[in-house]
This record gives C-alpha cells, structure tokens and sequence, in this order.
C-alpha cells in the first residue's frame, strides 16, 4: 500500500504539472527491465542496497539506529580499492578475497566505534554516526588525493583487471553492462543474515535486546556485548557493500564531492521491508528500478528525472505512517465483521 500510494502521489505531481504519468511510468518500467543491458544495470544497482539495508536491518534488530552507512560503505571501498592497488602481484582469487575482507572489517571496526561507546557511556549511536560519516568522508577524500592518486589527479588508478568482479560470461550475457559477481554474494549474504537473526542464539539475543534489553540483562544476557556485535556486523555489511561497489561497478576510487547517497537509502530499503532479510530483496529490486529506469523518464520526455525522488520520498513518508495504514485496515475489518455478526443474527431472528 505504501509503495502504490507513493506512486499515486508521484502521478498527481506529474499531473499538477502537465506531465504524462502513464507514459513516464511506462518509460520507468522500461528502462529498468526491458532489455537485458537494462536489467543488468538494475542487478547491480541493487547490490549495494540489499548490504547496506542489510546492515542497517542488524542494528535496528538491535533496538539502534546506524545512520553511518555511508561512511561505512566509502571505507569500505577504500579499502579494497586500496589492497587491490597496493598487492597487486597477488593471485586474482585471493587479492579479491584479500579485498572483500579488508572492506568488510574497515566497515565493521568503524561502525564498531558507535556500538563500543553506546555499549560503555551511553552515547547515542545515531549522533556517534552521523560525526563518524564526515570524519570517514574527510579522511578518505584526503587518503585518495594523498596515497592514491598521481599529482593533480583526483582520482586512483583502475584496480587490475585480475581484480575486477566483473566477467565476459557476465558482460556477454547483459549486453556490456556494469553487472558483476557481487550481486550474488548479496544473495548469499542476505541469507545468511536471515539465517543468522532465525536459527542462531547470537540472532535471538540481539532481537532480544532489541525488544527489551532490561528483560534481556535479567535473562543473563551480555546487552554490552550485543550492542557492540550488532554494530560491528552492521559496519561489516556496509563496508562489503562499499567493497563490492569498488571491484565491480566503479573499479577505482576517486575524491568526493558529498557522501554516498546509498547508505541512506539503504535505509529506506530495510524499513520498507520492516528489516527482513528476504524482502530486502524486493526491496531493493524497487529501489533499484526506481533508480535505473529513471533515468529513461527524462530520455524519452521532457519530464525531469528528479520526479522519481518524489516517488522515492512518498514512498518512505507511507512507510513512516504505516500505523495509519493497519488503522484504516482494522478498522475496514471490524467493520466488516460487525457488519458479517448483524447479518447473521438478524437470520438467527427470521428463523
């Protein structure tokens, strides 16, 4: 219901403003699934969502807000970029495995930063964040400019092509385009994730904690501890995202101009999905589309392509007032079943 309002309102604007909704929504459509070049663009711009959703669904599961994405994910990128540069005389399989691993711990001991100091001083975790992105963005901005790039460059050398996630098979079976193997181990992760919060006792203390982490301390659970696992693997998704972007899709790293926008929506993602690992997925896929076949809005007509944010935003606001969504539902129901109760005693009466 979120999502079709958020599209409904999307219309209207279109609408107000003398746009063709049917024709931009088809052309949207089209853009993200029509071809095979096209629905590779939207695979991969799903894998980073579906990590970064995921990473944020952990800590939330948790009871806390990582707002650090971002910066998570661009040192994770940082980090991979960096090994695949520095030890480049390794094998193709280990400097790639090397990479994804040195991403992941990157996000993870910063995200672990905010857990180890909402764990023993209280500090809120979404304040402790929110500085760590601008103090992650700064410092890799000048990692880059000062470690990896050429004097008056701004951007490192492309990553050895040894290195790079992406294959012929997979460019040949997308028409050439940025599609990659890191979409797959997205896949796997999110099962892995959802595996990991159902069958494990690590999984249920944390959603324990999350409900109530004084019930938790009482039970003897370790609710320090938690808080700080649950960050870390938050930072570990976010990093792997940000490590995955880098080796297939960017393939260097240049200086940036703001942070990654993609931890935020990340965000978007996994509250749309009410933080459940497998629909992060469809999730994402919307996302993802959204984002891809909206560039075709503006190629195909003269409608400007910041209407898909609008959808996007709409989209996230029904999610944030989704109580009035289940209010509007029970109340439909009750309605319908006092309506059922009269019937029914009114042919108890006749008879």
């Amino acid at each position: 219901m979120s999502v079709i309002a958020g599209f409904i309102v999307g219309a209207i604007v279109m609408l107000i403003f003398g746009y063709n909704p049917i024709v931009n929504y088809g052309s949207l459509f089209s853009g993200a699934f029509s071809g095979a070049y096209s629905i590779g663009e939207t695979l991969r711009d799903m894998t980073p969502l579906i990590l970064t959703a995921l990473g944020f669904a952990v800590s939330s599961k948790a009871g806390f807000f990582n707002i650090g994405g971002s910066g998570q994910y661009l040192l994770g990128w940082f980090a991979a970029i960096l090994v695949t540069l520095k030890f480049h005389t390794l094998p193709g399989l280990v400097l790639i495995i090397f990479a994804i691993l040195a991403a992941a711990l990157a996000g993870g001991l910063w995200s672990g930063i905010a857990g180890y100091l909402r764990a023993y001083f209280g500090t809120s975790e979404v304040i402790t964040t929110i500085m760590l992105n601008y103090i992650a963005f700064y410092f890799v901005n000048f990692a880059v400019k000062n470690w990896l790039t050429a004097k008056g460059e701004d951007s490192s050398a492309n990553i050895p092509s040894k290195a790079s996630l992406r294959t012929p098979f997979l460019e040949n079976l997308t028409q050439n385009s940025t599609f990659h193997w890191g979409f797959f181990i997205a896949l796997l992760v999110a099962v892995i994730v959802w595996f990991y919060f159902n069958k494990t006792n690590s999984g249920f203390e944390l959603r324990s904690v999350g409900t109530n982490e004084a019930a938790s301390r009482y039970a003897g659970m370790s609710v320090k501890k938690t808080i700080i696992v649950a960050m870390f693997v938050s930072g570990i998704l976010a990093g792997l995202a940000g490590g995955l972007d880098g080796l297939g899709n960017y393939q260097n790293i240049s200086v940036s101009n703001s942070l990654p926008q993609v931890g935020y929506d990340g965000m978007a993602v996994a509250l749309l999905a009410a933080n459940n690992p497998l629909g992060i997925l469809l999730a994402a896929l919307l996302f993802a589309a959204l984002s891809i076949g909206g560039l075709s809005i503006s190629v195909f007509s003269t409608t400007p392509t910041e209407i898909v944010s609008i959808v996007t935003a709409s989209i996230i606001f029904f999610v944030g007032i989704k109580y009035a969504f289940e209010y509007l539902i029970n109340k439909f129901l009750t309605k319908k079943e006092l309506i059922k109760k009269l019937n029914s005693a009114k042919g108890d009466k006749k008879a």
